[in-house]
């Protein structure tokens, strides 16, 4: 028989559902995350940590195509088109605690530590959403030192170790792109058809101005173009651009709001809010992880990482970029297919990080763990306090064809020659 404290908090489960009109799973799943980034028998030598920026309000402005595709309003920003949010800032440096008191634990930094710029480096693109979210980790990394954040060039620029474009191209090279992009996401692309029509629902498109008015005539799966220029970034154009767009502002809503008003009064399931995410997941794999745009688009951040692998005097790196320099760093180096769990974004979520760190054995063997590490959906929408005992979700990643010892530590050397091998390439 039930007591009745347990019957009293199933109630309260079964409200809080009925309120925010989404089925939430309170028990995260954790079948395949760790609970540290640390190992016992090895002394951590060096980080290189590549991150997302942390939540942004929509990259599109008032007026935009994203106000006219529905009736409804959204969410209130805390923050101009593509800035970084109030709930983005407070998130990233609660993950900047997390880092500090990890690199504490490990002995690689000391309490209250005030590093050199030789032994530390924070360095973001140029953007808003990216210089912020570096300073945010900053200040809860390093809660006591007046460290400079770096980034090059004009403000609100696209930064050349950041930005995605093309150093190549012939007509035969994009012939090529484009083959290989069909044949690996076509069918992909295909099966969205359903994401589209829940999409559509969500967002009353039939009831917006531009449904009205003949501008939209609805989503279809197979009117995608893509464009590959030299020094540009790739693109696509077609339904999937437009609804990559929707599906990013309901995401972002998603975390900033309650469940009903992020979905615009709708009750949602969990695996309907991750259908919405699956568009704008699929859009970004398209776009930047095809083997042969990867290579291409991420040599210059790869040069970079690898640099800071190999700085003796470096202890700890922060490159604080977007979801595209993530995956497709990731791609270029070859990775092994993942789905993160806990995320509504199964490759590249919010705010996440690739944690390259760098450790030595007792017998004097440097080995290198590659970790996505990022906040659980809880963890986003709750603003919880990170530290080494609720750690952020932390996903082990492993790259084709390089082999891992008994503890899942590749070698250090055979990484960091996929590194030269791809930087070669280009």
């Amino acid at each position: 028989m039930y007591s009745i404290k347990k019957i009293l908090i199933k109630l309260l489960l079964v409200i809080c559902i009925f309120i925010n009109g989404c089925e939430i799973n309170n028990n995260e799943n954790n079948t395949n995350v760790k609970k540290s980034l640390s190992y016992d028998a090895y002394t951590l030598e060096k980080v290189v940590v590549l991150s997302r920026h942390n939540i942004r309000s929509p990259l599109s402005t008032k007026g935009s195509s994203l106000d006219t595709i529905t009736p409804h309003k959204w969410f209130d920003w805390t923050s101009d088109p593509s800035d970084l949010s109030l709930r983005g800032g407070v998130l990233e440096t609660e993950m900047g605690q997390y880092f500090r008191r990890w690199l504490e634990e490990e002995s690689l930094f000391p309490e209250d530590y005030l590093p050199s710029q030789e032994e530390v480096r924070i360095y973001a693109n140029s953007k808003q959403r990216t210089i912020a979210t570096a300073n945010f980790f900053k200040t809860g990394l390093l809660p006591i030192s007046d460290f400079d954040v770096e980034y090059h060039g004009e403000f609100d620029t696209m930064d050349p170790v950041f930005n995605l474009v093309f150093t190549t191209m012939s007509g035969n090279y994009a012939n090529l792109i484009a083959a290989s992009i069909k044949s690996e996401f076509n069918s992909r692309i295909a099966n969205l058809e359903d994401n589209y029509k829940l999409l559509s629902r969500v967002i009353d498109v039939e009831k917006s101005e531009d449904y009205k008015n003949g501008n939209f005539t609805g989503f279809n799966t197979s009117d995608t173009k893509y464009a590959m220029e030299l020094n540009k970034e790739p693109s696509l154009m077609g339904s999937l651009k437009l609804a990559c767009s929707i599906s990013d502002a309901l995401i972002l809503q998603y975390y900033e709001t309650n469940y009903t008003d992020a979905s615009f009064g709708k009750r949602l399931t969990h695996e309907e809010w991750e259908a919405i995410a699956e568009i704008k997941d699929t859009y970004q794999d398209v776009l930047f992880t095809t083997s042969l745009v990867a290579e291409n688009i991420a040599n210059p951040l790869l040069k970079e990482i690898l640099s800071e692998l190999n700085n003796d005097t470096r202890k700890f790196t922060f490159l604080c970029g977007h979801d595209s320099n993530l995956g497709s760093v990731l791609a270029a180096l070859q990775v092994e297919k993942y789905s993160l769990e806990n995320s509504l974004e199964k490759k590249t979520p919010i705010g996440s990080k690739v944690v390259f760190s760098k450790w030595k054995s007792k017998d004097n063997k440097e080995y290198i763990s590659v970790d996505m590490v990022y906040q659980t959906e809880n963890q986003l929408r709750g603003l919880d306090i990170l530290d080494i005992n609720n750690p952020p979700s932390i996903m082990p990643i492993r790259f084709l064809g390089l082999e891992y010892n008994e503890d899942g530590l590749c070698d250090a050397k055979a990484l960091e020659n996929r590194f030269i091998d791809v930087i070669n390439l280009y």
